[in-house]
């Protein structure tokens, strides 16, 4: 209800996308300071410090939806001649500094359990605290929902980290509240025991977290279904023969940036294939919000004996690893032999360097054709292909 009327009210703005996650950032920081508040006056009372560790876990929630809040702001800062493809990775900063913090206080409540539990001491629980942290539990899985859904609405992983954060204190906040109700009916020191567990599970998503945010600033491999997206719409318009050597490059939230050579029939007129590959970057551009650069490779089609020779030399090179594919294929007769060229793609999967993959096709080749030899450029895939 909250992120719909949110929605409604962003609509209107320049970037709804941005307006969208700016307001979701101030919804944790009002939440998490009234929970941080509640749960203070509970520890206080109550003298317990698990409840006082998560009154300042959720302190430093509201901390990380402020520097979610900056990062949005932060990507929003147009590109200049020193960043020329925009800021948009300040969000992928964001989450990772919200992820750190995520590890910062699960540090620091492992080291009070710690100390809680060599040191017991009986907590004073009360009707309102278990009211307070009830109250908190239910309005942390309210927060896990609304960030999650608002980040994949938007694709934010810092929002989606916010989620994860909150998913978090609900299971911190409903092991502190156990712990509470064990140690009130039956006198068992629990408290720095739930703690450390609380602790370590939140250790355990800090590193997670860490792990997932970093992946997209050091240029992780792109979804295979958006490499399928773009190679089948490619291959969709007239006169495109076959694509290869596609690479996609995020620098953040609706700015990414690709390029891909296309294979075109060289007896076509190239005034003509010009044009369809100026439809394909602009519509690129428009419907996918994609800066595509295309490369244009004219492929001879009028050799009756290039369809024999590629089915021939991809049957040799998928016998070696099937996530092998080859493109740029040319025939060069000579006097005494005929040259065989090609481009041979090799998977990450594929657990061999390129000398010998060159090598092993190259002697298959000899073995069935003495007088052809292979001239094969090997490079490795920047996209999943296996």
């Amino acid at each position: 209800m909250l992120l719909e009327w949110i929605e409604k009210r962003m609509s209107a703005a320049a970037d709804p996308r941005s307006a969208l996650g700016k307001a979701a950032s101030v919804v944790g920081i009002a939440i998490n300071v009234l929970l941080f508040a509640a749960k203070a006056l509970a520890g206080f009372l109550s003298g317990s410090l698990a409840i006082t560790a998560d009154a300042f876990n959720n302190l430093s929630d509201a901390s990380s939806s402020v520097v979610s809040l900056l990062g949005f702001k932060l990507a929003d800062r147009p590109a200049d001649a020193k960043h020329p493809y925009g800021h948009g990775r300040y969000e992928y900063l964001s989450a990772l500094l919200v992820a750190v913090m995520i590890m910062v206080i699960g540090v620091e409540l492992l080291k009070g359990s710690v100390e809680k539990i060599l040191h017991p001491q009986q907590a004073a629980f009360s009707v309102l605290t278990v009211l307070i942290l009830g109250g908190s539990i239910a309005a942390k899985l309210y927060l896990a929902r609304f960030n999650r859904a608002a980040g994949k609405k938007i694709g934010s992983a810092a929002l989606v980290a916010a989620a994860d954060d909150s998913r978090n204190d609900v299971i911190a906040t409903s092991a502190v509240l156990l712990s509470g109700v064990i140690s009130w009916l039956t006198g068992l020191h629990t408290d720095g025991y739930m703690g450390a567990a609380v602790a370590l599970f939140i250790l355990v998503s800090g590193v997670k977290l860490v792990l997932e945010t970093i992946d997209p600033m050091l240029g992780s491999m792109p979804d295979a279904s958006e490499v399928d997206y773009i190679r089948d719409k490619i291959l969709g318009y007239p006169g495109v023969l076959g694509v290869h050597d596609l690479l996609v490059h995020d620098y953040g939230p609706g700015r990414r940036f690709a390029s891909v050579h296309v294979e075109m029939s060289a007896s076509e007129d190239p005034l003509i294939s010009h044009d369809v590959i100026d439809n394909i970057e602009r519509e690129f551009m428009e419907g996918d919000g994609l800066h595509l650069v295309v490369h244009y490779d004219p492929v001879a089609t009028n050799d009756p004996r290039l369809p024999v020779m590629r089915e021939e030399i991809t049957q040799i090179a998928q016998e070696i690893h099937d996530g092998i594919t080859i493109h740029d294929l040319r025939i060069v007769p000579g006097v005494s032999h005929t040259n065989i060229v090609f481009d041979c793609v090799l998977p990450y999967s594929a657990r061999m360097d390129e000398a010998a993959v060159r090598r092993m096709i190259s002697d298959q080749m000899m073995a069935r054709h003495s007088n052809h030899y292979c001239v094969i450029t090997v490079e490795r895939s920047f996209v999943r292909c296996d």
